[in-house]
């Protein structure tokens, strides 16, 4: 088994099968050279000869997966490829897996880009195996895909919103998210998912809700190299609560 057969089966769970196991295999036998379906094919025999049937949990390489597949379809929402996009999902990758690891799977995601991604059947493997902070976690990291250029067009927003749906993510969780991207003048009210008309004390039973929420220990079952995200996300939160706090002479 080559190293793309061994990097693959070291980190992939339920995203061997399914809709995205499909798109997997194509993408490979596609688009990286030297490398076919058989061996996608046989990287999957072996990982389900050592897992016993373990298949069915999240690993920490599904959550990889996870995110190239849904940022092809937000990338590709505009119409148009754009390079400061395609740098932010690279980048993104060396900080959270380092070089090596990054570069495989960007190797990956060139020919993922290129697929015609199914988007409901997709999250709806997704949504099945993945915990729900995780699938948070997901949508974080694409509205910060959305951004890279500097540009968020409808498009986007429709895709990611849709996305947010298939994965059973709720319109305010949603909304918390949206808002930790954008300058608007109530963002920090809908970061913590409350009203301005909110009491002070419903202020910081929401501050304890959302931080309970996001705190990174969440995530910890996806490896330390997922909790830079979701430490900036909780650095969000605790933020938005300062911001109203001062707003409001709350000490």
């Amino acid at each position: 088994m080559n190293t793309f057969s061994k990097w693959l089966g070291a980190g992939l769970g339920f995203t061997f099968g399914g809709p995205i196991g499909a798109i997997i295999g194509f993408a490979l036998g596609s688009f990286v050279d030297g490398f076919s379906i058989q061996d996608f094919n046989t990287a999957k025999k072996e990982f389900e000869n050592n897992s016993k049937g373990s298949q069915s949990r999240t690993q920490s390489g599904d959550f990889e997966i996870s995110l190239l597949v849904l940022a092809s379809i937000v990338i590709k929402a505009d119409g148009k490829i754009d390079r400061r996009e395609l740098d932010f999902v690279r980048a993104q990758f060396v900080g959270m897996y380092g070089k090596e690891r990054a570069n495989n799977a960007f190797k990956l995601f060139k020919g993922i880009v290129k697929e015609s991604v199914a988007t409901h059947q997709v999250c709806s493997q997704i949504r099945q195996y993945m915990p729900h902070a995780s699938r948070l976690q997901l949508l974080h990291f694409l509205f910060g895909i959305a951004k890279a250029d500097e540009f968020v067009s409808e498009q986007e927003v429709d895709e990611i919103r849709k996305i947010a749906n298939y994965l059973n993510i709720n319109s305010r969780d949603y909304g918390s998210i949206k808002a930790m991207f954008y300058q608007e003048s109530d963002a920090a009210y809908k970061i913590l998912e409350i009203d301005k008309s909110a009491s002070d004390s419903d202020l910081k039973k929401a501050y304890r809700k959302m931080a309970k929420k996001y705190h990174p220990d969440k995530l910890q079952g996806l490896g330390d190299e997922h909790l830079k995200g979701a430490q900036e996300k909780f650095q969000t939160i605790q933020a938005a609560y300062e911001a109203i706090k001062k707003e409001r002479g709350i000490s």
